[in-house]
């Protein structure tokens, strides 16, 4: 017979207070313990990491800003462009695997790749001032200083600026500062200027010259494979980056700058027609941007193995910048609209930020097309945001704000519908979250559906060069083949032998020139220029009288046919 629950048992509250004897004991248990580890004593202070982020105007002129990451011409504009507004900047090396070393040995583990590279970077060159030069931790601290990007949410780009922290805590450079783009230092008490001031005017600077270093490597990647003498092109570049560097760097000039850039590559030599095919790279936008060991070194690799490479501007990203929060406002008034109260009035005195969204875009897309007008790039124009969000819709949520967002996707739709490129490589660092989920998975699904267009996606992890390249070195075959392809029907569609287009390129050598861009119909740069060769007017009127010819004879044998009869 089981015993009778007592009648007030379902009447007490689940968090009822141990009984007094139950207390004590546990009381004495702490006590016990504590005396136990030593712990009697020692003061309950909860741990906070102090920020090291004070940069004041009186240090600007003795405090040098370390620049890095990008390509070697964004990073020399980037640094040119800072220097007449009163800063002192300089340049780091292209990161490469002596920098990942220094980055998987004082970073967190499970960080992506970028996160290595680049803040191992900035730690082997702190090393090597220390080290090789002698200067002492709080020299160091206080004559240098690094500014890097933020990331967004799903992105570990985002913990960069924790990275940097606990690597300088390790390396013995506690105090060493790190700036995010997007945050302000730390005020000054004395009421002192900020020693990095955000303004319109610096962030101008900025975004220009991200833009002009774009132009010049879509005119290096668009000329080189084509260059008849080797290296000669990598040497007008460099004479292009001084030029246009030392006119942002003295404030005037750079009109002319730009035009001697024009001039530097209408210089070179070229023979525009090799069969190459075109090769795409996208994805992962450190991954798609930097020329070192962070992507095996990819375009290199490519135009050896007889391609020719198109990278993509970071003026897109720019567009993209004032596109996300313009996209935000929209998107929120019409889920708003006809709401009454505080919800509807969320947006009221925001209009005024939609056009001005806007006009930033038009300047980014104005500097943009003054820039190729003035060195020759020819023939590209910067994607619509809006075109890539509303084609990339049936694949991705357009509200998905991770790495690349849409982007990554649109950019394979337009390659493949408007015969962009043989072949499109998509790049993703190992551990990148949003890159992956892209290249992975709904760029497979674009991929079935437009076959079109070769897809491969690589993951860089520092150090399988040898397996992306024998799976690029496979896919590559299959572009060259579509590229011959494109070149024999360019041809059997102006009913021209390639001999024959040869000729006439040493007879018009306005078709030959280096900054000359043929209309484009193929994904192969010449095959568009022999569909330019067959649309002459020579070839035109010789395929007219052919055909004339061909209809009078396929007429006389018809009467004559029916003269037998």
């Amino acid at each position: 017979m089981m015993p009778e629950a007592p009648k007030d048992r379902g009447k007490q509250p689940a968090d009822d207070p141990l009984p007094p004897e139950f207390e004590a004991e546990l009381k004495a248990f702490e006590t016990t313990e504590r005396e136990r580890l030593g712990l009697a004593a020692a003061p309950r202070v909860q741990w906070a990491e102090v920020l090291h982020r004070k940069f004041t105007l009186s240090e600007r002129a003795a405090t040098t800003i370390l620049v890095a990451g990008l390509t070697r011409a964004h990073d020399l504009f980037l640094a040119a462009a800072l220097r007449p507004l009163g800063y002192r900047v300089e340049t780091l090396p292209t990161p490469d695997d002596e920098a990942l070393q220094y980055g998987k040995a004082y970073c967190d583990r499970s960080m992506c790749n970028p996160a290595y590279y680049v803040v191992g970077n900035l730690l082997r060159h702190l090393v090597r001032l220390r080290d090789g030069e002698g200067l002492s931790a709080a020299e160091i601290n206080k004559r240098y200083l690094s500014v890097t990007a933020n990331g967004c949410g799903p992105c570990r780009y985002g913990l960069y600026i924790s990275q940097y922290r606990k690597s300088l805590r390790d390396i013995g450079l506690d105090g060493f500062r790190v700036l995010q783009f997007d945050q302000s230092p730390e005020p000054s008490r004395s009421g002192e200027g900020q020693g990095l001031d955000l303004n319109a005017r610096l962030l101008f600077h900025v975004g220009r010259a991200l833009i002009l270093a774009d132009v010049v490597n879509l005119l290096k990647y668009r000329t080189r494979p084509y260059e008849r003498e080797a290296g000669a092109t990598d040497a007008a570049v460099e004479r292009s980056l001084a030029h246009v560097g030392a006119a942002l760097a003295q404030g005037r000039g750079l009109v002319a700058a730009l035009r001697q850039v024009r001039r530097e590559f209408s210089a070179l030599a070229v023979d525009r027609a090799r069969i190459k095919p075109k090769v795409a790279i996208i994805g992962e936008i450190w991954a798609q941007t930097t020329e070192g060991d962070g992507n095996y070194r990819l375009p290199a690799f490519l135009e050896e193995e007889g391609a020719e490479v198109e990278t993509q501007p970071l003026s897109v990203w720019l567009l993209s910048r004032f596109w996300e929060p313009r996209y935000d406002l929209v998107h929120r008034a019409r889920m708003l609209a006809g709401s009454k109260g505080a919800a509807g009035d969320t947006l009221r005195g925001k209009w005024w930020k939609i056009p001005a969204l806007r006009a930033g875009e038009g300047l980014v897309r104005a500097v943009f097309a003054g820039a190729a007008r003035l060195c020759g790039l020819r023939g590209y124009a910067l994607p619509s945001i809006d075109e890539l969000s509303r084609i990339t819709a049936p694949y991705y949520d357009t509200n998905q704000k991770g790495g690349e967002m849409f982007l990554e996707v649109g950019k394979m739709l337009q390659y493949s519908a408007h015969h962009g490129a043989n072949m499109v490589v998509s790049v993703k660092p190992f551990g990148c979250m949003p890159s992956s989920s892209v290249s992975d998975g709904v760029q497979s699904l674009v991929a079935e559906r437009h076959p079109e267009t070769q897809f491969v996606s690589i993951e860089t992890t520092g150090d399988g060069a040898v397996n992306v390249y024998s799976r690029l070195q496979m896919h590559h075959f299959k572009a060259v083949q579509a590229a011959r392809g494109e070149a024999e029907r360019a041809l059997a569609a102006g009913a021209i032998g390639s001999q024959e287009a040869i000729e006439y390129l040493h007879r018009h050598p306005r078709l030959n020139h280096p900054l000359h861009q043929s209309p484009r119909l193929f994904s192969c740069s010449a095959a568009n220029l022999f569909h330019e060769i067959g649309q002459c007017p020579r070839f035109r009127i010789r395929r007219l009288w052919r055909g004339l010819t061909a209809r009078s004879a396929r007429t006389a044998a018809q009467a004559m046919a029916r003269a037998v009869k």
